[in-house]
């Protein structure tokens, strides 16, 4: 018995001891283990869903809401602008635009309530359009809002109850030298379409190409989907500008306006060798940055004086241009031969009446040689040389120097000018266009007569833009120099400068554009306004001008600067000369140009890549 238990015993400590059976308990083990967690996370999991369906769904909802995706035209980022030394003149930088999703707004009214205050949109406005576009998945509320407003709407957007809203970001132009050049840039619209000057002429190689892409959106405007590839970016301008003397432009010409109360001024300088715009100012000017809403009842004087401060008057306005016009009577009258440098003309009497018309000169001046009517402006004196000429010699010349043309330069909105056919004078036509009357220019045809003198007779095309440069740098366009005709023979044109040389010289009527050290050609004009109301010219309305070119012997420079409806004094050489002066003392030193020099030293304006 006793050796039948100790058997036993002994069986089962060899059955304790199988390893088969140690297997079998610890993958029970872990078995329970590995249930048990599963089991936990499946409560963990089911909480969380619990939790996120339950207690988090306005939350999420809202979320959900502002995720929103919808189909849309995005424009690429425009081309920037350049001065000749490759700074620039019109950039993109990047601003957020506020949009709703009408159809997920509750109640409009109270919506637009409190949204309206934070935006450049009136409450009556924003809700009008919501109600009107309620079917939308798409409506803009504010474009490229400023960071204040920005900061403001997001927090707004936090709160419950504006899951319509969303925010996208949008690039704006931006013009980083404020009003510089502003008259030449022009400004683009809210979609960055171009509205006037460089950027209307060129908007179709600055805008690029737009794609349409479904784009999702954030509440905060982070881009979920849809991108612009780098190939349908806007194209580069460079221009014929040089900031720099822009700048001294535009100071000078300020000044100018401030001293004398005018009424507007404008001024322009060109390379007369090859038809570049060096410089081209206006004033008043404006920040192409700043905007103003369409006219309505209450902003309608503010949006007439935006429009008209953005008008470009060097290729738009155009007025009688007074004694600057002689220089196309002296060069024809020379280059027909119907008068010598020492011709005499009697001009003592100080006035000449054609067709029962006075015609006065300033005062008296004796009897006077052909270059000396040019240089003391005598108006007696150019009726009699444009009597010698004649109707159609004169006519001619004039359209063979660009008068009643356009000039062809690459912006918008140039003005033609007025010169009306032979057999629409009058009696008395031929002499008031001796004298720079019964004709319409604007400032850039008469400079571009100027230059051609200077150059020796060549009438070049203006322009602004030398290049159109890819987003990749290649070079798709190149301006060159044009040459349209020949006005005037190489001699005549020299006979023409010598003369306008005399007009800065001592008996002149520009001493006040002498400068030490560079010989000025040019010519004074002063003339009266035609006031169309009274049908006769104004009495106390002027146009003061002086346009000339730098140095005289080799000209590199061409400029004139026209003041309109100037103050206390009203002729060119007291107005407008001192601002020549000044513009080209200040413009040679910036380029290095010394006063004092060699007469035989020729001075280059050169162009920086």
């Amino acid at each position: 018995m006793t050796k039948r238990r100790n058997q036993n015993d002994e069986n089962l400590k060899l059955f304790d001891h199988n390893p088969h059976q140690e297997h079998l308990k610890k993958s029970r083990k872990r078995a329970l283990v590995i249930i048990t967690v599963i089991l936990f996370c499946f409560v963990v999991i089911s909480w969380r869903l619990v939790d996120l369906m339950i207690f988090d769904h306005d939350k999420l909802s809202r979320r959900a809401a502002q995720q929103y995706q919808f189909k849309k035209t995005l424009n690429p980022e425009r081309g920037v602008i350049w001065d000749r030394n490759m700074k620039e003149m019109a950039t993109n930088i990047d601003t957020y635009s506020l949009y709703a999703v009408p159809k997920l707004i509750k109640d409009t009214r109270s919506f637009s309530r409190e949204v309206s205050p934070l935006v450049k949109v009136s409450y009556k406005d924003l809700s009008r359009t919501l109600l009107k576009k309620r079917k939308k998945k798409f409506v803009w509320v504010d474009r490229k809002m400023e960071p204040e407003a920005v900061r403001k709407v997001r927090k707004l957007m936090d709160g419950p109850g504006f899951e319509a809203l969303g925010m996208m970001t949008e690039a704006k132009r931006f013009y980083p030298k404020g009003n510089t050049a502003s008259h030449i840039l022009g400004f683009t619209d809210i979609d960055n379409i171009g509205i006037s000057g460089l950027e209307l002429y060129y908007d179709e190689f600055l805008k690029g190409k737009g794609i349409n892409v479904s784009v999702s959106t954030d509440a905060r405007g982070n881009s979920l989907s849809g991108e612009i590839d780098d190939n349908v970016s806007g194209n580069n301008l460079l221009l014929t500008i040089d900031e720099g003397i822009q700048h001294i432009v535009e100071r000078e010409l300020a000044n100018a306006v401030e001293k004398w109360k005018a009424k507007a001024a404008v001024a322009i300088m060109m390379d007369p060798s090859t038809g570049e715009i060096l410089a081209m100012s206006n004033r008043p000017t404006y920040d192409p940055n700043l905007s103003v809403k369409g006219p309505n009842r209450r902003n309608r004087a503010k949006f007439e004086k935006f429009w008209g401060d953005r008008r470009n008057r060097a290729i738009t306005d155009i007025f009688e241009p007074g004694s600057t016009l002689k220089l196309v009577l002296a060069a024809a009258a020379i280059e027909e031969k119907v008068v010598k440098l020492d011709d005499m003309f009697d001009v003592s009497k100080g006035y000449i009446v054609v067709g029962g018309k006075r015609i006065n000169d300033a005062h008296k001046m004796g009897i006077l040689n052909f270059s000396e009517v040019i240089q003391r402006s005598s108006n007696v004196g150019s009726v009699k040389i444009g009597f010698r000429l004649g109707e159609e010699k004169y006519y001619d010349y004039l359209k063979r120097f660009g008068f009643g043309d356009k000039t062809g330069i690459d912006f918008p909105g140039e003005a033609s000018g007025i010169l009306r056919e032979t057999d629409e004078w009058s009696g008395i036509s031929l002499a008031e266009l001796s004298i720079g009357q019964e004709i319409g220019a604007t400032p850039m045809q008469i400079i571009r007569a100027f230059a051609a003198i200077a150059n020796g007779g060549l009438l070049m095309k203006p322009y602004v833009v030398s290049d159109i440069i890819s987003p990749s740098g290649a070079v798709i366009k190149r301006t060159t120099p044009e040459v349209e005709r020949r006005v005037v023979s190489r001699e005549t044109a020299e006979t023409v400068k010598n003369i306008l040389k005399m007009v800065v010289e001592e008996g002149g009527t520009a001493t006040k554009a002498y400068i030490k050290g560079n010989l000025v050609a040019g010519k004074t004009g002063t003339a009266q306004i035609f006031d169309p109301k009274k049908g006769r010219y104004s009495r106390t309305k002027y146009v003061s001008s002086f346009v000339g070119f730098v140095p005289a012997d080799d000209p590199k420079v061409a400029l004139i600067v026209v003041i309109y409806e100037p103050q206390k004094q009203i002729y060119g050489g007291v107005v407008a000369a001192p601002v020549f002066k000044k513009i080209v003392e200040n413009t040679f030193t910036y380029l290095g140009v010394p006063m004092e020099r060699d007469a035989n030293k020729i001075y280059l304006v050169t162009r920086s890549r």
